[in-house]
């Protein structure tokens, strides 16, 4: 696909299922304050990371994500942004980016890059300082899944959300504060996914790869709709590192 995979991602304000209302609390959640440090692990085009950085002068952020196209969109918006001098966004593989322990870390839908939820965690509580906060963003199942969510997500990896924060305090947390994604916000994210992609193939009817993206389309709106919708939850979980 040419064109297709940079609009991918257009019509989504986060690569999470996350409203603004929301994410305005996930900020808040964090009581940033003026010389601290943000490091945002997996940040895609780093819009949670400059929505906290923009409400809290003082803070610096950095971000780092190894999507080259989602590093070029998120460049732009610092710069639209004004949030040059504090926001430094960099192309890399996240699990061996190097960097001073965070005052903030930030890891959403990242868990994949560090082989699960538990690696994910470990991998963060040695880049938060002792006293910091970790914004974790990951998945967990609201109920058990049928056999299209296994096909989707596997069957190991994801665990009922009490589990879910049980890991993160065996892990050497302590639970600040819990949100999970509500059924709206998960259609609004994938209503977006798809689309973008619809939207590109009534643009592009004749392209040579439309076939392609059409089934990459009907594929994921099956899996949604016919599998995880309502099984596959996900959840923001505000935490301490003493």
């Amino acid at each position: 696909m040419t064109d297709a995979p940079l609009n991918g991602h257009a019509l989504l304000d986060f690569n999470s299922p996350l409203s603004d209302a929301k994410a305005f609390d996930l900020i808040a959640s964090l009581h940033l304050g003026e010389g601290q440090r943000v490091v945002d692990y997996g940040c895609g085009w780093a819009e949670l990371l400059l929505r906290a950085v923009g409400q809290q002068p003082g803070v610096a952020g950095l971000g780092v994500d190894s999507d080259e196209h989602a590093i070029t969109r998120g460049l732009a918006n610092v710069e639209a942004r004004g949030l040059t001098s504090r926001v430094a966004l960099e192309c890399a593989d996240v699990t061996t980016w190097q960097a001073e322990p965070a005052d903030v870390a930030i890891s959403i839908g990242a868990s994949h890059a560090w082989g699960g939820t538990k690696g994910t965690l470990e991998a963060m509580h040695a880049r938060v300082r002792p006293g910091g906060t970790l914004l974790l963003g990951d998945g967990f199942w609201e109920r058990p899944p049928g056999a299209r969510s296994v096909e989707i997500f596997g069957e190991d990896g994801f665990v009922p959300l009490p589990d879910l924060v049980d890991l993160a305090m065996s892990c050497g947390y302590r639970l600040l504060s819990l949100t999970t994604a509500t059924l709206d916000e998960w259609d609004g994210f994938e209503s977006r996914w798809c689309a973008a992609r619809e939207r590109w193939l009534l643009d592009n009817p004749d392209h040579p790869q439309a076939d392609e993206v059409r089934a990459v389309v009907d594929d994921h709106r099956d899996g949604w709709l016919k599998g995880y919708r309502g099984e596959f939850g996900f959840a923001y979980l505000t935490l301490a590192r003493p």
